[in-house]
C-alpha cells in the first residue's frame, strides 16, 4: 500500500527531515478517515510525510482507536474537549515538524500527482502563501467552495437568491464562486476551502495560524484574507484535483451547521471591515446577513430542499 505506513518513515520524521506535515481534524470520522489516510503517500519529493490527527470527537465513535490500530505511525491526539476546526488545526500544526503544512479534511481522498504538484509550486514560488487543487465531489461535480473571491454583499445576495446559479458565466452575478472562470486553469483567488490548504511553515509563522475565535467555518476565509493582506498569493490550481466527499462529518446536523456558516461569515466581516466597531456598520452587516439567510431559507423551502446552502 502506497499510503502512510512504515517504521523507517517515522525514524526519518524524528530526525527532522520532514518535508510535508498533513494536519487533519476529525469529528465522528471513522467511516472516511481510513480512505483519506490511505491516499496520502509516505514520501513526497524525496522526503518523508508526517500526519497529525486531532480527533475532536474525543474517540466517541472509535476514530482514534481505528487510526492507532491501522496507522500506528500517525500522530493521533485526542483532546479533552472539542476544540473546533481552527484550534484543532493550530494544535496539530504546533505538534508537526514539516517545512510545509497541509490542512486537510478527513472526508478527502488525495493522490500523489495533486500533492506533488501543489508542494512543488509552494516550494518553487515563494510569493504563493496558500494553494489548493480543484476539489471534486463524489458525483464528479466540482466543489465550488474550493475557489472564491472575498464576497461583497452583492455576491452574497446573488448566491442566496439563485442568480449565481442561473447565470454561472456572468462576472456580475457569479462572483462568489468565480464560476465564469475555467475550472481546469490556475489563477489567484480571494479564498480557498479549509478542506485543502497547503502553505510553507515559515509563512504560517509570519502571518499567524487560524483565528481561534472562529469555532467552525469562516476561519478559512479569515486565514486567506490575512495571507493576502500580508502580500502572499492565494492560488487555485485546477490542473490537478482531489476528491472531496463534502461534509460527511457535519451532514448529521446540517441545520445547526448552516446556521453556524451564516454567523461565521458575519463575524468575518465585522472583524475585517468594522475595525472601529461602529454601530451603523454592525447594523448594516446584521441586516444584510439576516436577509441573506432568509432568502436562502425561503428558496430551499420553496424548492422542497431541506438544506440551506449559504456557501
Amino acid at each position: 500500500m502506497e499510503g502512510f505506513a512504515g517504521v523507517f518513515v517515522m525514524t526519518e520524521i524524528q530526525s527532522g527531515k520532514t518535508g510535508l506535515s498533513v494536519i487533519i481534524v476529525t469529528w465522528y470520522s471513522q467511516e472516511e478517515i481510513g480512505p483519506c489516510l490511505a491516499s496520502i503517500p509516505n514520501r513526497l519529493a524525496g522526503r518523508p510525510v508526517e500526519i497529525v490527527v486531532v480527533d475532536n470527537s474525543l474517540n466517541a465513535d472509535g476514530t482514534g482507536d481505528l487510526i492507532r490500530d491501522l496507522y500506528p505511525d500517525v500522530d493521533t491526539y485526542i483532546p479533552e474537549r472539542n476544540l473546533g476546526f481552527g484550534s484543532g488545526n493550530n494544535l496539530g500544526i504546533r505538534r508537526s515538524r514539516g517545512d510545509c503544512i497541509l490542512v486537510l479534511n478527513p472526508d478527502t481522498v488525495c493522490n500523489r500527482v495533486a500533492l506533488e504538484h501543489c508542494l512543488t509550486r509552494i516550494q518553487d514560488e515563494p510569493e504563493i502563501g496558500l494553494i489548493s487543487p480543484r476539489l471534486v465531489k463524489e458525483d464528479g461535480s466540482m466543489d465550488l467552495a474550493c475557489r472564491r473571491k472575498i464576497p461583497n454583499l452583492w455576491d452574497g445576495f446573488c448566491r442566496a437568491s439563485g442568480l449565481a446559479g442561473r447565470f454561472p458565466r456572468s462576472r456580475l452575478c457569479a462572483g462568489y464562486n468565480l464560476t465564469y472562470l475555467d475550472d481546469e486553469e490556475t489563477y489567484d483567488v480571494g479564498a480557498i476551502n479549509g478542506a485543502f490548504m497547503m502553505g510553507r511553515r515559515t509563512v504560517f509563522e509570519e502571518v499567524g495560524l487560524f483565528d481561534e475565535d472562529f469555532f467552525m467555518y469562516g476561519d478559512d476565509l479569515d486565514l486567506c484574507y490575512r495571507f493576502a493582506a500580508a502580500g502572499y498569493r492565494v492560488v487555485y490550481d485546477g490542473r490537478v484535483s482531489i476528491t472531496h466527499l463534502k461534509g460527511t462529518s457535519v451532514a448529521r446536523d446540517y441545520d445547526r451547521m448552516s446556521e453556524a456558516i451564516f454567523d461565521a461569515n458575519k463575524a468575518f466581516y465585522l472583524k475585517h471591515f468594522n475595525r472601529k466597531d461602529r454601530f451603523l456598520v454592525r447594523l448594516k452587516y446584521g441586516l444584510a446577513f439576516g436577509l441573506w439567510k432568509w432568502v436562502a431559507r425561503f428558496r430551499a423551502g420553496f424548492r422542497g430542499h431541506r438544506r440551506v446552502r449559504p456557501l
